[in-house]
């Protein structure tokens, strides 16, 4: 008897598990404005959404920096960005209901982000929701940020699913295309961007506003090829 192979979804997490990203763009803006940069938002968000700290730090404020110049630039932003949306942390719409969903159907359900390990703790504890998941990416686990595909084959190995048995949820083109490259289908979420900045990607499987509006089998029956 064939046994079914293990199905897993593989959420982004700033934008898709939270609808933070505002809080986020606030507190880039404030910390490059310091370093005498004004940046325009929209055209920002959508060079760097998925891209790590360290990434967003080099194309900036160009690659001289040092390691240690990293990790204080690294660290001033990020406190700025937890001190700023503590008080609003909260699910994305939705999330639990098909969460508990996608549990019942015996869904494995996995972490991929380029958030540092302090934002995936503030977030995934400060909702409670860590238990929720099988497996957990972050930005100290793979060398390289979306679009290249290393933390979303990370999440489907550790959960122990294969890429084309595996569905990932996301809210930046960048991260959609990181998961094209994996070899993955791709819901979005249009919590930060409208659904026309996704034009010309095949590997979108649904678009929505929030979970409230998906439905797992669905979503499972749209990726069969």
């Amino acid at each position: 008897m064939h046994s079914t192979p293990a199905r897993a979804f593989i959420f982004d997490m700033d934008g898709t598990l939270v609808d933070n990203m505002a809080y986020h763009m606030q507190s880039w803006l404030s910390f490059f404005a310091r370093q005498g940069l004004e940046l325009e938002p929209d055209a920002f968000f959508r060079a760097t959404a998925g891209r790590q700290s360290h990434e967003i730090l080099a194309a900036y404020l160009g690659d001289h920096l040092t390691r240690e110049d990293y990790a204080r630039f690294d660290q001033q932003k990020e406190s700025l960005y937890r001190e700023l949306y503590a008080p609003h942390l909260a699910p994305a719409g939705g999330l639990e209901a098909f969460m508990a969903s996608a549990r019942r159907a015996g869904v494995r359900m996995a972490v991929a982000t380029a958030a540092p390990t302090e934002n995936i703790d503030f977030t995934l504890d400060g909702l409670d929701l860590r238990a929720e998941f099988d497996a957990i990416a972050g930005a100290a686990d793979v060398a390289r940020g979306k679009p290249h595909p290393d933390v979303f084959l990370l999440a489907a190995q550790r959960s122990g699913a294969l890429p084309e048995h595996s569905i990932v949820f996301e809210d930046a083109p960048l991260g959609v295309e990181a998961a094209r490259r994996a070899g993955m289908r791709a819901v979005v979420l249009t919590t930060t961007l409208p659904a026309e900045a996704f034009a010309g990607f095949d590997n979108i499987i649904a678009m929505a506003r929030d979970f409230s509006e998906l439905d797992v089998e669905s979503l499972f029956a749209s990726a069969t090829v």
